[in-house]
């Protein structure tokens, strides 16, 4: 059965988007990271005109999600996809990241298919309940067939052009704390078999810090096919100024599925970043940029580097917006954007 996966840019009939509901998790944040996942939500309906799928993890999350989107809020009996409208959705997980804990959607011979995979916690690093279950629950609210694989994957950690290219890090993919044993070629077999990849292209480490080992959604994306944005170094004190370095490198050396010499546009970083509760430096990315269907959303944390990677991206996505909003809380949970959310293509 040919599968693929369309490339973010395609158009989506839904996107997925996980919702804070834990206060245990998120402690102080828990309310200013919903009010971040709320405004992401308003904003992807009404002007990145997507139907949101709001999942919550709990009842009282539930309805208070309900009460945030008031002015938003999808007719659920109707059970139309209507862009402009968010579902919230009940279900279970341990946190907010589905880009990770839910399947990757794709295209088996002209059929949605929910390709869903082993989660071990990133690395069994932390194993939440009911992280497990995701991408199941995913795809029987999108009605599709959910397709598992054998093997451990997080969405985050795969880049795809739509045209068969997939972007990953040596760091994360052959991490022996994922599939013992993995080598690029095995690697390059499963995401074949998986997801139809037909050229997987190998950076190194990711950011500093990631608890994710190098999620290359923090690192490199593709924006159009042959065409890669990754991060310049802001400030003479960023700590991943030798990581961005290297993989603009390596990235330039690079050909897609295609045979085409990658384009390779820098984007300025949001520079050093320190833990609210201390001085380390926490893996903040402009990467972490989400591709609606209308829009692109860009996470800042400081303001002239998120202006200035604005100012960028919005020169490579022509046909969309770009705009930038404030992403602290989330990142205070390791992620952003990026991160919370998982699109359903339009086939």
């Amino acid at each position: 059965m040919p599968i693929s996966v369309p490339a973010e840019w395609s158009p989506h009939r839904a996107m997925w988007l996980g919702f804070p509901s834990h206060a245990n998790l998120w402690c102080e944040n828990l309310r200013p990271a919903q009010q971040e996942v709320a405004a992401l939500a308003r904003t992807l309906a009404k002007l990145g005109n997507e139907h949101v799928r709001l999942f919550c993890g709990s009842s009282t999350s539930l309805q208070h999600a309900r009460r945030m989107m008031s002015d938003v809020l999808a007719d659920d009996s109707a059970n139309k996809l209507l862009p402009g409208q968010v579902s919230c959705v009940r279900g279970q997980f341990g946190d907010i990241w589905l880009r990770d804990t839910g399947p990757i959607f794709a295209n088996a011979s002209g059929q949605l298919s929910a390709v869903g995979f082993w989660f071990n916690g990133w690395g069994k690093k932390y194993m939440l309940e009911h992280d497990t279950t995701v991408a199941g629950q995913l795809a029987e609210h999108a009605q599709v067939a959910l397709v598992q694989q054998e093997f451990v994957l997080e969405g985050g950690s795969l880049d795809h052009d739509g045209e068969g290219t997939v972007l990953t890090t040596r760091q994360c993919l052959l991490n022996p704390n994922r599939n013992p044993n993995w080598t690029e070629e095995v690697a390059a077999r499963a995401l074949a078999h998986a997801i139809g990849a037909k050229k997987v292209l190998w950076l190194e480490d990711g950011l500093l810090n990631d608890h994710t080992d190098g999620h290359v959604d923090n690192l490199a994306r593709f924006v159009a096919p042959g065409v890669v944005v990754c991060p310049e170094a802001f400030g003479s004190d960023d700590p991943n100024r030798e990581v961005y370095e290297r993989a603009a490198r390596d990235l330039s050396a690079m050909t897609d599925a295609r045979g085409r010499a990658l384009t390779v546009v820098r984007v300025p970083s949001p520079g050093l970043v320190r833990d609210e509760q201390g001085p380390q430096a926490v893996p903040a990315s402009h990467m972490n940029f989400l591709i609606a269907n209308d829009l692109v959303i860009v996470p800042t944390y400081e303001a002239e580097p998120g202006r200035l990677a604005v100012e960028v991206l919005s020169k490579l996505f022509t046909s969309r917006e770009v705009i930038g909003m404030p992403s602290r809380a989330l990142l205070s949970g390791g992620g952003s954007f990026h991160c919370i959310t998982q699109q359903e293509p339009a086939l």
